[in-house]
């Protein structure tokens, strides 16, 4: 009987390319099929690193319809790697569908380690990263007001994937609920040539980007509720 094959999750760089793993690299040579966010985004790694395989989509428009069909082929014995566009697999992108279903199929996954935006952005932030959350994108209509409310009772530091377009909205809604002198810091296009973090009060940090348009992929790192209300603010940083 043949054995039954892997599902590898292989993070890929969210912006320098020196980010890539050599072990990350060898396993894409090595799987029969790289199943891709994007595929003419993974192809561009892939010319890179000179690593020819056969591909197919694999996005959150399709994964509903893909997951089974993927499985009965590690069933079959293929090896398979999931990667999306940028960072780890199933950190606000597709993954997790097709891991659980995996899982309950008795196939056997493994997550390599590698680049996850908030990650550099939380210990960048300078804000206590000894607990937090990670909420991903906000709802954007239905559920957020309740979802900032309830992040406003938070006491751990918090961390939110956002649009360039959205971001000084975000912040506008955070002086709203959860007041002015609430610390934050947003980073942008983590590990690229234009690279920055900006740190101070949401005050501060939505009035700077109202004077500097954001642009790039945004990371926001947001203080829990303080339990001192003497803490000291300091100016903003960038």
């Amino acid at each position: 009987m043949k054995n039954t094959g892997k599902l590898y999750l292989v993070p890929t760089p969210v912006g320098n390319l020196e980010d890539m793993t050599l072990r990350a690299v060898r396993i894409l040579k090595e799987v029969d099929l790289i199943l891709a966010e994007d595929t003419r985004t993974t192809s561009v790694l892939l010319k890179h690193f000179e690593i020819e395989k056969k591909m197919l989509s694999h996005h959150k428009f399709n994964e509903h319809q893909t997951t089974e069909a993927v499985v009965e082929r590690l069933r079959g014995g293929e090896t398979i790697a999931l990667v999306s566009d940028a960072g780890t697999p199933a950190i606000s992108d597709p993954g997790f569908l097709l891991v659980r279903a995996c899982v309950d199929a008795g196939v056997e996954v493994e997550c390599l380690p590698g680049p996850t935006a908030f990650v550099p952005a939380l210990v960048d932030s300078g804000l206590p990263n000894d607990r937090f959350c990670f909420e991903g994108f906000l709802p954007q209509k239905k559920g957020r007001q309740t979802k900032l409310r309830e992040l406003a009772e938070e006491r751990r530091t918090m961390i939110v994937y956002e649009s360039p377009f959205r971001l000084v909205k975000t912040l506008e809604q955070f002086v709203e609920v959860m007041g002015p002198q609430r610390r934050v810091s947003v980073s942008r296009e983590i590990s690229k040539v234009h690279e920055q973090t900006v740190r101070g009060t949401v005050e501060e940090v939505r009035d700077y980007f109202k004077e500097h348009e954001p642009k790039g992929e945004i990371v926001v790192v947001l203080a829990g509720k303080p339990s001192d209300k003497n803490d000291k603010n300091k100016n903003v940083e960038e």
